[in-house]
């Protein structure tokens, strides 16, 4: 081909624009070439068209590896050797030589639309991977998307130029992605797949917790408060055990902050409507029986007893009226507090003995015992309590009416 003044200029221009390697744009120049010749050779036999592009003029070569025969049987794979010989004196039969073959004029047009197709499919993949690579290195941190769609059950995100996925396990249950909401969302993975790297976002992983923190506490990006482990239900509770590493650093008020406006801040970032998420922040300790109790808060805790070191499992009592409140609802803070722990955990009351994970049974036994114990109602039994009471006032309030009247009736029959 002649040579082309303006090629590197549009090389560079092009991967300027597009934010990539110039090398990337002359290799996808040199696959559509090469792709151009796919009518004139075999398909097993198109790696052996090599393309040259001479970076100072934007010169383009192509050169096909042939065998030197006898008789020529296939032209665009063999030479035979008089011809091979008036290139490379020295060659004899059986050896390869690389002829150029470089159309005179242009490759068609044809060949043209095909090279084009080639090029800025590469040059779109070759963007892609750019764009990846910029989140490479900041996987696990907290980026600003905005919702594009709905697919299916997965949210698209936009993230600067980028396209990401929040698979449906990854998001807030209790959330509505709004086309055009400007959202935080956690970086958490690059994955490959059938249609090249895609980057996958979260807002329910416990990591994001871990980055709303690293964004709201100075002291843990410091390292001088330390997030020890974190239990999450995304959108309802969460419970993060926090250590310090310095003396004097309290690690629970700096993650609270002056007046809760660091927890605040945390909190109405995962806040949606009415619904919002409790976190617990639990006091780290390396001895397992006083971080167990510390992770039942807000629950008492009597004592813990380590029945299997092994099986990680062990026992704590509470006041049988705290027997609900460590519990909680659905059995929820009993669990978040064995994930935070991770360990196997048995609740029994004082009074109240239960079988491992009958969490119904020990509520129920729970209310019967606070009755019988005429025990300040829980907020479970709040509300029917006060209702049992209106109804005893009920009938001790006609108990009395009947008997004035009866009273009344007796004075005016004397």
């Amino acid at each position: 081909m002649g040579l082309q003044t303006d090629f590197m200029v549009a090389v560079n221009q092009i991967a300027a624009e597009r934010n990539i390697d110039p090398d990337d744009v002359l290799e996808a120049i040199k696959l559509a070439i090469q792709t151009g010749f796919r009518r004139d050779y075999p398909e097993e036999e198109v790696e052996s068209v090599i393309v040259d592009i001479d970076k100072s003029n934007g010169m383009i070569s192509v050169f096909a590896d042939k065998k030197v025969v006898e008789m020529v049987t296939n032209a665009d794979s063999q030479i035979s050797l008089e011809d091979a010989r008036k290139i490379e004196p020295k060659l004899k039969v059986g050896d390869h030589i690389q002829v150029d073959i470089t159309p005179s004029g242009d490759f068609g047009r044809v060949a043209a639309q095909a090279a084009k197709q080639v090029i800025l499919q590469k040059i779109r993949e070759s963007e892609k991977n750019a764009v990846m690579a910029e989140f490479t290195g900041h996987i696990s941190e907290i980026e600003y998307a905005v919702v594009q769609r709905m697919d299916g059950d997965n949210v698209i995100f936009e993230i600067r130029r980028a396209t990401a996925i929040m698979p449906q396990e990854d998001r807030i249950p209790s959330e509505f992605y709004k086309s055009g909401s400007r959202l935080k969302v956690l970086l958490k993975d690059i994955r490959e797949t059938s249609r090249g790297k895609q980057l996958i976002v979260s807002r329910a992983d416990p990591m994001f917790l871990e980055a709303l923190f690293k964004l709201e506490v100075p002291e843990i990006v410091s390292s001088s408060v330390e997030i020890k482990s974190i239990a999450r239900e995304a959108g309802s509770r969460s419970k993060v055990a926090v250590s310090s590493n310095v003396e004097g650093i309290d690690p629970i008020g700096s993650c609270v902050g002056q007046k809760g406006v660091r927890i605040n801040a945390i909190m109405n970032e995962l806040k949606f409507g009415n619904h919002e998420e409790k976190i617990d922040i639990i006091a780290y300790a390396s001895e397992i029986s006083e971080f167990i109790a510390n992770a039942l808060s807000p629950a008492q805790v009597i004592r813990v007893t380590i029945k299997d070191d092994k099986k990680r499992d062990a026992l704590v009592i509470v006041p049988d009226e705290q027997l609900s409140l460590a519990i909680g609802r659905d059995g929820q803070n009993v669990r978040l507090a064995a994930k935070l722990t991770g360990w196997n955990i048995d609740i029994q009351g004082e009074t109240v003995k239960v079988k491992d994970n009958q969490l119904d049974e020990i509520q129920r036994q729970q209310l019967a015992d606070a009755r019988k114990a005429k025990l300040a109602p829980t907020d479970e039994v709040e509300v029917e309590e006060v209702e049992e009471k209106k109804e005893k006032v009920k009938k001790v309030k006609k108990t009395k009416e009947k008997k004035a009247t009866e009273k009344k009736a007796k004075v005016v029959k004397d």
